[in-house]
């Protein structure tokens, strides 16, 4: 029997020793960006919430679970839910409806698709800022391309200014969210339908089932994964809504494109209440995990 020599258990805990050290040595950069990028405001936020902290005044009282109970209570609030909850449904399911339409079309073989699908992409490459910029020339009472576009077809009789009620303007904001964003779910539709075998459509054919037949039994069965995913990643997104808005409407007119996102940015910056703003933040987080939690009970499903 040959034994080990006495120095290789010693080398061996040495090398894992060096190994654990370099290991910790590189990752440590982005340990200390992911605490102060994230954990850090995180947990100042959560500190803030529980304060009366009011840039207008110089003492800044402990009141624990205050600002949650204040702005739970404040119609406002509530009001702010309830757009918000309306442009993220509507864009949503917009967004879905024509993503789903677009890519069973591109899905297709015909000439010129290839360039089709790079075109597509755009709208969703352009900043929001610079999206929001556009529409708001576009929905312009005056000089908009809309009301020209509108007149010309007679389907008005003269120019709106489509951003001067609060119904008006919360649907120009939620087609322009929807022209946004409407290519990147069809991107993420057609990547599904790509793997969609083509032996199934050609069984489907040879069994005689038609068009609306083939979608409901072979090619939503495959897409049904992905919608749920594209479901969360949109809901959220849409209930966070704040970049668009402020560069259309600034929440107006008359509230009426106020979303709770925006109502933290004023509650914040505006009124200067850092503490409300916080609570606020956390109050749309909580909301956002509400939608997280159904959607995943809604993957898990699907899954079985």
């Amino acid at each position: 029997m040959t034994s080990s020599a006495p120095g290789a258990p010693r080398r061996l805990r040495t090398g894992q020793t060096r190994t654990l050290l370099l290991a910790s040595a590189l990752i440590l950069p982005s340990i200390m960006i992911i605490f102060g990028v994230i954990i850090y405001p995180l947990l100042r936020a959560l500190y803030l919430s529980l304060f009366e902290y009011s840039l207008t005044k110089v003492s800044h009282p402990f009141i624990g679970l205050g600002n949650y109970a204040h702005i739970l209570s404040t119609p406002a609030f509530w009001a702010s839910i309830e757009r918000t909850l309306y442009f993220t449904l509507v864009s949503t399911a917009a967004e879905l409806v024509l993503g789903l339409l677009v890519a069973l079309l591109l899905n297709q073989e015909f000439y010129g698709r290839g360039v089709l699908r790079a075109l597509i992409i755009i709208p969703w490459a352009l900043p929001t800022m610079v999206n929001g910029m556009m529409w708001r020339w576009i929905d312009n009472a005056d000089y908009g391309a809309l009301n020209a576009l509108l007149t010309q077809l007679h389907l008005i009789p003269e120019y709106r200014p489509w951003l001067s009620t609060p119904m008006s303007a919360m649907n120009m904001v939620i087609i322009a969210d929807v022209w946004k964003m409407t290519p990147l779910v069809t991107l993420l539709i057609l990547a599904s339908l790509q793997t969609i075998p083509r032996s199934l459509y050609e069984s489907s054919s040879l069994d005689g089932a038609g068009r609306w037949r083939t979608f409901w039994s072979i090619v939503f069965p495959y897409l049904k994964p992905t919608i749920l995913i594209v479901l969360v990643v949109r809901t959220m997104e849409a209930f966070k809504v704040f970049d668009i808005i402020f560069m259309m409407t600034r929440g107006g007119p008359a509230n009426g494109t106020l979303t709770v996102a925006y109502y933290t940015y004023v509650e914040a910056f505006s009124n200067l209440q850092l503490g409300s703003g916080a609570a606020l933040s956390y109050l749309i987080a909580l909301f956002i995990l509400g939608f997280a939690m159904i959607y995943v009970r809604l993957l898990q499903t699907g899954d079985n």
